[in-house]
C-alpha cells in the first residue's frame, strides 16, 4: 500500500485520471452523438463502440468499469488526509452506490430477468432517468468531488502537510509557511 499511497502515489493518482477521463471521453462522444448529430441512441456508441459495438451492449464491460473505480477510489484512499480525504471519500460513496446499480444490471443482463418487466435490464435510478443521461450524471457526482480531492491534496494547508505522506504537493508555498 505504501507504494500506491506514499512512492508512486502522484503517479498512480495521474493514472487513474488517465482512465477516468477516458472514459468521459466515451460518454462525452455518446452525447455528442447523440444530442449534436441526432444519432439514434443504439447507433451512438462512442468512440470505440464504433468499431467494437459489442463494448456498449456489454454489461460485463460497464460493470468491470465501475468495479475498476471503486477498486481504484478504495486503493488510493489511504493517500489523502484532511479536506481532500473527506472529498475522496465522497467520491468513493456515490461510487459504491453507481457500482450497486451496475451490479443490478449485471444480474438482470445475466439471468434475462429485468425490472419493471421491461425490455432490457435496468437500474433503480434508471427506472426514472435514460440510461445515457444517467450516466453523464452519475460520471459527473464521482468526478468532480473526486477532482476536489485532488486538487486540495496537491494543495494542503500546514496541517494537512504533516500528515501527509506523499510528494504530491510538493514545497510549501509561501501562504503555507
Amino acid at each position: 500500500m505504501d507504494v500506491l499511497n506514499v512512492d508512486r502515489h502522484r503517479l498512480c493518482l495521474q493514472l487513474y485520471l488517465v482512465i477516468v477521463i477516458a472514459h468521459w471521453a466515451e460518454h462525452i462522444v455518446q452525447a455528442v452523438q447523440i444530442y449534436v448529430f441526432d444519432w439514434p441512441i443504439e447507433e451512438a456508441r462512442g468512440v470505440l463502440g464504433i468499431p467494437f459495438p459489442w463494448l456498449v451492449t456489454s454489461e460485463w464491460m460497464h460493470y468491470g468499469y465501475a468495479l475498476i473505480m471503486l477498486i481504484g477510489l478504495l486503493l488510493l484512499l489511504p493517500g489523502f488526509t484532511g479536506r481532500s480525504r473527506t472529498w475522496w471519500t465522497i467520491s468513493l460513496l456515490i461510487q459504491v452506490w453507481h457500482h450497486f446499480e451496475h451490479l443490478i444490471l449485471l444480474v438482470q443482463a445475466s439471468n434475462g430477468v429485468n425490472l419493471g418487466g421491461g425490455d432490457a435490464p435496468s437500474s433503480l435510478i434508471q427506472l426514472l432517468i435514460p440510461r445515457v443521461e444517467l450516466h453523464l450524471f452519475y460520471n459527473t457526482i464521482v468526478f468532480v468531488p473526486m477532482v476536489v480531492a485532488m486538487y486540495l491534496h496537491a494543495r494542503p494547508n500546514a496541517v494537512e502537510r504533516e500528515t501527509t505522506q506523499c510528494a504530491c504537493a510538493g514545497e510549501p508555498s509561501r501562504s503555507d509557511r
